[in-house]
Order: C-alpha cells, then structure tokens, then sequence
C-alpha cells in the first residue's frame, strides 16, 4: 500500500519549520507496513501539474493532507485535484481546522473521502488496514466521513497516554537541505496536553486538558538523531513546555549528562517560571523562552481566561535578564470588548518590559469557546474566509473597535520599526557593514532569496550549463544567473548572489551533476542522502 500526504503551502513569515504532525502520521503510515512519500509544497512550488506528476510518479492509494485554519483552502484544493485527477485515490485529511469544522469540510469538499479527528497516529495505524473496505470504517473510531448522504462519526477516540510509544517523527521523507537552507530550526514535542483555559486557543480541544509527558530519555533519542542531519537548533513545540517543574530537570539533567551541544528555544507560561529552572534551562542549551502574554489590560486577560496577571509578566521577564534568558513576548490584538484604552495598557506593558515582542490579530478559529460561544461576547467576526485567518490583519471588531483602527494601532507601533528596517535594508544592499544590526538584515534578506528560490522551483528550472573550468567557476556562473533571475529585481549585487550560493553549496544544500559536457544543480535531500 502507497500513501502520499501533502504538506500544503505555508507563508515564509511564520517561520515554517519541517512539518512535525506530518511527519507522526507517516511513520504511524510505516509502522502498518505502508509505503509512504511526502509531497513537500511548502519548500517546492505547488501547481495542479505538479501534484498530477507526484502523483503519476510515484502512484500512491491514498493521498493525505494536513493544515491549519489558513491554509486549510489550498489544502483541500490539492486534495480535490488529486481525487479529480484519479477518483480510484481514496483521500483524507486531518488537522485542526479540519477537527472541528467536518460537516463543512466534507460539503464543501465531496472529493475528501474522510476526516481523521484529533490525535490521528493510533487512529491511522487502525484505519489503514481497513480503508478498501469502506463497511469496515465505522468500527475505526476517529474518523469522520459521508455514507449514502449522511454525516458519520465514529465516536471520539482516546488521547494516547504513554507518549514513549510512538516511534521518532519520519523526518527523513522530508527534504531536510531546503528547511536547513531557510536557517529555521526544527520542531519536536515533549508532551501533549494543556491545562490552561485560554477562549481563543484549541490546544486542550485538540490533545486534551491534562498534559501527558515524554520521558526525559525518548526526548534526548528524538535529539540526537535530529542532531545527525545537521541540525544545530531546535524548538521545543509544546504548548506549555514548563507546566512540570520536575520533568524539566529531569529533561535539561539528561542533555548535559549525554553532553549535547545545540541551542534551544520552549514557550511557557508567566506564572510557571522560576530563576533556579531558567538557569537549569539556560545551562542545558535554552537560550530563548517565548511568552504569550496577549494583552496588558488585566480586565482582558482574566475574560479570556488567560489566567495570567501584567505583574507576573514583568517579574517573569525580570527572572529571566536576570539569568540572561532571551525573551519573545507575543500579544493579540482584538480580543473581545478591545478598545483604545486597553490597547494602550498592553503597549505600555509591552514597553515596560523592553523585550522583543510582536502583536497577532486574533482569528477566532473552528472549535475554540470564542468561536462557538461568539455571542457570549463583544466580539463580531467580519469574515469566515480562512485564508485571513493568518493573524496578519483584522477579522473582527469590537463595540469599540472597528478593524481599520485595530489596523492603525499595530501601523503606529511598529512605524518607525519599519522605517528603521527600510533604512538598514537599503544600506546593506548598498555595501553598507558597518551596523552591527546588519547582521539581522543581512539574516532576512538571504532568507527571502532562498525562499524564493525554493518556492518558485528556480533551482529545478534552471537548464544544464557548460563549464571548462574549476568548481569555483561552477558556483561563479550559477550566481550570474540567479541573479539575472531573481537577485537584481531584490536590489541585491552580485558578490552577495555569489556569498549566498557559496554557502549554499559549502553546506552541502546545493549540489551538480555532471550530464555530459554541461553540469545541472538541485538541492540535495539531506546530509545523509543527496537525492531519492
């Protein structure tokens, strides 16, 4: 049995990481002796062509996808064109989004054959024995789909309590050198579960309000063989990494007793840090924790349940310089009853703290309170267009607030951030080095040629060329072109096309075949394979 499962596209912007979910339901796939590739769309382009090739190439059963509110559309759309291309392909897809919202989904899109709710890896293991046969679906709890009309669920499936059962993340179908290009980390979790109340958020909806816990040697395997590919940084994806104290030593007590040497980031809670563990964190490699405070107006926070207060906050972050731990504090604007005076509460905490923050425009997504119980609030959705779901710009409005002025407050903040961004940008482009921010610019401005690069197939569509000489001459002649492709119409020189392409190949990232007299690039898959 073949299953493909579709990694949809994802916006540069949000950080893209090696989808982790993804990669749980492949090897769950492996582990019933499935045959198993992933279409990777979110570091190659996607068209209607390429997935009809995809699918011609490798002729796969069943075809899954997975996505989130925002990219929910292209998601289903990819499945819908598969199923359109081959009806014989039996077609699922899971998620969040798709979680709570079945009954539109499968209306609005006939082609997907069923949806896998929640946690699908013991779902998936139990589902794929029994797919041909569609009489056997209604045993398999989980799942949901249409029968002779009708909407059938299955029943809810239990949360899966010894996490060291699954086996590692099937990361390797991933083309692990095109994420390592991009310079994010990669993910993993450590638990599941969250007990926190938050309206706005799915987290204890999806995988449950008591947090189940990996063991402290399951991590530590999970990380080092992360750490085999290259790379050198991880994100601890947890929704409440610190909700136990004692797991965090035990976790932070393995890595130094094994000795591994990487940087790390987690999120945790306000309340739920103290000096003594930041400095057990700090000291096994955690260099950044990310708080999610949402809003500086205690009025707010305590109607969203966030359970938090604007004085634990400061002290949280005032533990955390003094242990010298990186703070990311993350805010949301147009949480119910938003007006002008709460949102100078929240910029005035957001200045008192003096961190590195970002605000977020809420999308009250399928399945969260805010959402079901809308009414209940000063709250008034503007939009059910998941593709704006992606916190970038106001959906919603308040009694007090209309979107244009929610638009306006995060304009205003961040206005002289950007013009201070343009100037250093165009400096850098210029030749400029001499800011030490330069750094940072020049971190961005690399990333974005890359993502282009991958994004557009600019690699894959390049023709073989013919050189006589040396490698150097090679990587010279490739940088001449991308930058007649691409570099010149983003402002950038061609001595920094070239330093872009060096490494790229240094890395190991960028790799040629000889054809002949003429050499042809691609991206290698990952530094243990160069290509499939």
């Amino acid at each position: 049995m073949k299953v493909a499962l579709v990694a949809p596209p994802y916006p540069l912007e949000l950080a893209p990481s090696p989808p982790l979910g993804l990669c749980y339901v492949a090897t769950a796939c492996e582990t019933v002796g499935a045959k198993v590739k992933i279409f990777d769309y979110i570091v190659r382009r996607y068209t209607k062509d390429k997935i009809k090739q995809d699918i011609d190439t490798f002729r796969p059963e069943i075809i899954g996808a997975t996505s989130v509110t925002m990219n929910f559309h292209i998601a289903a759309e990819i499945i819908k064109t598969a199923k359109q291309y081959n009806p014989s392909i039996i077609t699922m897809m899971g998620g969040p989004h798709v979680s709570f919202d079945i009954e539109n989904t499968l209306h609005s899109y006939p082609e997907i054959d069923v949806i896998l709710i929640g946690e699908g890896d013991n779902t998936i293991k139990e589902f794929l024995p029994v797919i041909q046969d569609k009489s056997q679906w209604a045993m398999v709890k989980g799942i949901a789909y249409i029968d002779n009309g009708h909407l059938v669920k299955t029943g809810q499936r239990e949360l899966i309590q010894n996490l060291d059962s699954l086996e590692i993340p099937a990361r390797n179908l991933l083309p692990l050198s095109r994420y390592q290009a991009l310079g994010f980390p990669v993910s993993i979790i450590t638990s599941r579960g969250c007990p926190n109340q938050c309206i706005f958020c799915l987290g204890r909806k999806m995988v449950g309000k008591k947090v189940r816990f990996r063991s402290a040697s399951s991590i530590i395997d999970e990380i080092e063989h992360v750490l085999s590919y290259g790379f050198q940084r991880i994100n601890i994806a947890d929704d409440f990494f610190t909700a136990s104290k004692k797991r965090v030593r035990l976790f932070c007590n393995e890595i130094i007793k094994r000795d591994i040497n990487f940087t790390w980031s987690a999120f945790a809670r306000v309340d739920s840090v103290d000096k003594k563990h930041l400095a057990i964190m700090k000291n096994a490699g955690c260099d950044t924790v990310c708080f999610g405070i949402e809003s500086g107006n205690l009025e707010i926070l305590k109607q969203v349940k966030k359970g938090i207060t604007p004085d634990q906050a400061i002290k949280a972050v005032e533990i955390c310089n003094d242990v010298g731990m990186k703070v990311h504090a993350s805010f949301i604007v147009g949480l119910p009853g938003e007006s002008y005076e709460t949102l100078e509460d929240t910029q005035q905490l957001a200045n008192k703290l003096d961190v590195e923050y970002g605000y977020h425009f809420l999308a009250p997504f399928p399945g969260t309170t805010l959402k079901n119980e809308i009414k209940n609030y000063d709250l008034e959705i503007i939009s059910d267009d998941w593709n704006l779901y992606d916190a970038k710009r106001p959906i919603v409005k308040t009694s007090h607030l209309e979107p244009e002025d929610m638009s306006n407050f995060v304009d205003e903040v961040f206005k002289e951030q950007q013009e201070n961004w343009e100037t250093l940008k165009q400096a850098f482009l210029n030749g400029d080095r001499s800011e030490n921010k330069n750094n940072i610019v020049e971190g961005l401005v690399k990333m974005d040629f890359i993502f282009k690069l991958l994004s557009e197939d600019i690699i894959e569509n390049q023709a073989p060329f013919i050189i006589q000489n040396s490698s150097n001459e090679h990587i010279i002649e490739l940088s001449k072109q991308l930058h007649n492709i691409l570099g010149s119409d983003m402002g950038m020189n061609i001595h920094l096309v070239d330093q872009i392409c060096s490494q790229l190949v240094k890395n190991g990232y960028l790799h040629y075949e000889k054809q002949g007299k003429s050499i042809k690039w691609f991206w290698t898959y990952n530094n243990k394979i160069k290509s499939l």
